[in-house]
């Protein structure tokens, strides 16, 4: 009997016998073995070192040297964040000439980006184009106008970019923020020199090898906002002051305007612990707390909000009604809560989107049930791992029971554990998806670290060898990545440049004369989350007009729409070839 392996990678679809699948269960776990072992020893032989040759650290690494630099920096707090904002801006500006600006590849990115051509040529939305249902594609509206289904936030960065000569410079930009905030909201919370530790590990992972910024998905600004607000919190309360209430506002402006359901999870925790502590015995009089922190944090979120009514009534019609909601309504079947039911059966003008949301429905029916609902949790596990939890920093983690039990840590626990558990009833999960509360997984971190340094194994002081093995390894291993990334020995992943056949075409067509339409056909095995038919927010005035093969007869009427266009065909399928294009006309629409 044929069975499928769900061990097995996701992209491994073939069908395989039971010895098979027993064989290529045991050896990835032996390569996951592997792969732990390999920095657990390296993080030993440093701890070794240490404790047996002291000298090498002081000496031939000279690294206490640069401690005490990064102490003497980080009682310097703003010039601390100010660094590593900067430092992200210029490491990864620096390689560029290796790794190039990435391009889009997926549904949300190519969203998000017209939404940023939108607002860089003056626009919040766009009229409804005649032609819209050969141009029909996801993540997309079209009624009552054309534009992204997202909140505005991420396409608002990405303008900036585009303005600056590519929208990729504002999602730098972004990055950049995101790690000098993450700094800040560490320093109100643990001393500056962890909180620079924290900082530059963000840099590293986050600002550097991450998705976050090699793309165009919305993760840093939410992180940000997140970081802002979290930020604030120890700060009002230590000194009660309107500046902090103000910047907490633009936090929650930011995740409301990016990530608002993940957004409202962050907030939420953030404004209990605000709430319980003003009424509470520790805390100020209630004129302090109306002038100081309630009476600042309205006014600020006050226009805000307006603006981000007055956003949504251009685009949808309605101030309270989300082009997400929107789109979700004309779309989706399955939802993405586990308490709602499912929409009505609905019909599709394109079997491409009628097989992906008929995908989700199965899934979020999936989730409803015991199996699926846990199934769902430790794939949800598996993708943040890797993106947050690099080896070797999940090694600190193993002092967490004392971080559980660390009273300055109960606040942040209470918020974190609010987050969580609403992360737990979406159907859906992508790792950006956490990204409003990746400062307070870095204060976890950063305190998992403190406590860490205390541990003594006879005397000896294992614990700061450990902090330090830790430390060395996941900032070296970066550079060291970078590094062969830039002598051309092995391309760092996070860096590849996205879906390089489209973009060829694009290079084709841009060195022909006149004006082009591509009609995309696609074969049963195309990659359901990748998208080829994408358009500018103007895609009358654009020379390349993308839109999907409807068969000769609803072909010719775009045909007849754009009678001086050239027109082609190109078929969309995995194959890592480049796809080739063909010429389409009225006598050839059945070439296959």
């Amino acid at each position: 009997m044929l069975i499928a392996c769900d061990a097995m990678p996701m992209v491994w679809t073939d069908i395989v016998t039971p010895p098979l699948c027993a064989w290529v269960t045991m050896h990835k776990s032996l390569f996951l073995l592997l792969k732990f072992l390999k920095p657990a020893a390296a993080v030993a032989f440093l701890v070794y070192l240490q404790i047996k040759f002291p000298q090498t650290w002081i000496a031939s690494l000279g690294l206490q040297r640069l401690e005490r630099f990064g102490k003497r920096l980080a009682a310097r707090k703003s010039l601390s964040v100010f660094l590593v904002a900067l430092s992200l801006l210029v490491i990864r500006s620096a390689v560029i000439p290796v790794s190039g600006i990435p391009l889009p590849e997926f549904h949300d990115e190519n969203s998000y980006l017209l939404a940023a051509d939108t607002f860089a040529h003056g626009r919040l939305t766009n009229p409804p184009h005649p032609m819209w249902m050969h141009f029909e594609t996801f993540h997309v509206i079209w009624h009552p106008t054309y534009m992204s289904m997202y909140p505005p936030g991420q396409g608002l960065i990405l303008a900036l970019g585009e303005i600056l000569g590519h929208p990729w410079l504002g999602q730098l930009f972004a990055a950049a923020l995101m790690c000098g905030a993450i700094c800040w909201m560490l320093q109100g919370w643990i001393p500056p020199r962890w909180a620079l530790l924290g900082g530059v590990l963000a840099v590293a992972r986050l600002g550097l090898l991450s998705y976050f910024t090699n793309g165009y998905w919305c993760a840093c600004l939410p992180a940000l906002g997140g970081a802002l607000v979290l930020g604030a919190l120890p700060r009002i309360e230590h000194h009660t002051r309107r500046r902090d209430a103000v910047i907490m506002a633009i936090g929650f402006f930011i995740l409301a305007n990016t990530r608002p359901y993940e957004g409202l999870l962050l907030s939420v925790g953030v404004a209990l612990a605000l709430v319980t502590w003003m009424i509470g015995k520790t805390g100020p009089p209630a004129r302090v707390s109306l002038t100081r922190i309630v009476l600042p944090l309205v006014l600020a979120l006050a226009p805000r909000s307006a603006w981000t009514g007055f956003y949504y009534y251009r685009v949808t019609g309605n101030p309270f009604v989300m082009a997400y909601e929107l789109n979700r309504d004309t779309y989706a079947m399955g939802r993405y809560f586990i308490w709602q039911s499912g929409w009505p059966p609905k019909t599709y003008d394109h079997a491409r989107m009628q097989d992906k949301y008929e995908l989700e429905l199965k899934d979020a029916q999936e989730y409803k049930t015991i199996g699926g609902f846990i199934h769902s949790l430790r794939r949800k596990l598996l993708d943040f791992w890797p993106t947050y939890l690099i080896l070797p920093l999940p090694f600190v983690l193993i002092a967490l029971p004392c971080a559980a039990r660390d009273r300055r840590l109960r606040v942040p626990w209470m918020i974190g554990a609010i987050f969580v558990i609403g992360l737990a009833l979406e159907v859906w999960f992508l790792p950006h998806y956490f990204a409003p509360a990746t400062a307070l997984l870095f204060l976890v971190l950063m305190q998992c670290m403190r406590h860490l340094r205390l541990f003594r194994w006879r005397e000896q002081p294992v614990g700061l060898a450990s902090v330090r093995a830790v430390s060395v390894i996941f900032i070296g291993t970066v550079v060291l990545r970078i590094a062969l990334a830039v002598a051309h020995i092995h391309p760092e992943h996070e860096w590849q440049h996205g879906d390089m056949q489209r973009e060829s075409i694009v290079r084709q067509l841009k060195t022909l004369p006149g004006e082009h339409v591509v009609l995309v056909r696609y074969s049963p095995d195309f990659d359901p989350d990748r998208e080829w038919v994408y358009n500018a927010s103007n895609i009358d005035g654009s020379k390349i007009v993308w839109a999907r093969d409807m068969g000769p007869e609803r072909n010719s009427e775009l045909l007849a729409y754009y009678p001086s266009r050239q027109f082609w065909i190109v078929h969309a399928d995995s194959s890592p070839q480049a796809p080739q294009l063909q010429p389409y006309h009225k006598s050839s629409a059945s070439l296959e």
